[in-house]
C-alpha cells in the first residue's frame, strides 16, 4: 500500500516526547497531529509530496527475519534512488537510507523506515521524500536526530519530480526485490 498522508507526526514506541519539538496548540496552528504508534524508531514527519509506503508481507514467506526484511527494504529505496542518479547508503546504527551519511555535517536522511511484524507479518514501512515541504521536519528532532539532516528527491535534483512516475517505479522494484 503506497499513499500519501495530511501532514502528521508519528511517533514509534520508543520514541522520546522531546523530540516532538511543538505543544498540541502549535500543532493544531499548522493543521497537524501526532499519532503515538507500535512501530520501531522514533518520531517522523508524513505529508504530501512524500510515498508512505505499507508493505503487508509475510516474512515466512522469503524466509526472511525482521533484519533481513529492513536491510531489503533499504536496499530497494537504494536502487530505487539509483534511477535518478542518487548514490543512497545506510548509516551503521540508523534505520532508513540516507545521503553523505559519513561526512560530517552532510549526512542527510531521504526515506524512514520503521516497522513492525507480528507472526512474521510486517506492518508499518517507509516514509521516502519525493516533493515533501521538508519545512515539517524542523519542528522536530527527526528520527531522533538533532545533527543530521533530512532532504527529498526534489531538493537532491533541484527540481519538483513527477510523482506518480516515481511511486510507479518504486513499486516495479518492490515486484522485483519481493517476488510472489
Amino acid at each position: 500500500i503506497m499513499c500519501e498522508h495530511p501532514h502528521v507526526y508519528t511517533l514509534g514506541r520508543s520514541g522520546k516526547e522531546k523530540n516532538m519539538l511543538l505543544n498540541d496548540d502549535q500543532l493544531k496552528a499548522i493543521q497537524a497531529t501526532l499519532f503515538h504508534i507500535d512501530r520501531g524508531g522514533d518520531i517522523t514527519y508524513h505529508g504530501p509530496g512524500q510515498i508512505t509506503g505499507y508493505p503487508v508481507f509475510d516474512l515466512d514467506t522469503w524466509k526472511l527475519g525482521l533484519k533481513q526484511y529492513i536491510d531489503r527494504l533499504e536496499e530497494t529505496i537504494i536502487r530505487f534512488l539509483a534511477i535518478y542518479g542518487i548514490k543512497g547508503e545506510r548509516l551503521a546504527g540508523a534505520t532508513g537510507v540516507w545521503i553523505d551519511p559519513d561526512v560530517p555535517g552532510k549526512a542527510r536522511k531521504i526515506c524512514a523506515i520503521g516497522v513492525k511484524s507480528s507472526r512474521f507479518v510486517t506492518m508499518h514501512g517507509f516514509a521516502l521524500n519525493i516533493n515533501t515541504n521538508l519545512d515539517y521536519f524542523s519542528l522536530i528532532n527527526p528520527c531522533g536526530f538533532k545533527d543530521k539532516g533530512v532532504t527529498s528527491l526534489e531538493k537532491e535534483l533541484g527540481a519538483e519530480q513527477d510523482f506518480e512516475v516515481a511511486k510507479a517505479c518504486l513499486h516495479s522494484l518492490f515486484i522485483e526485490m519481493f517476488p510472489e
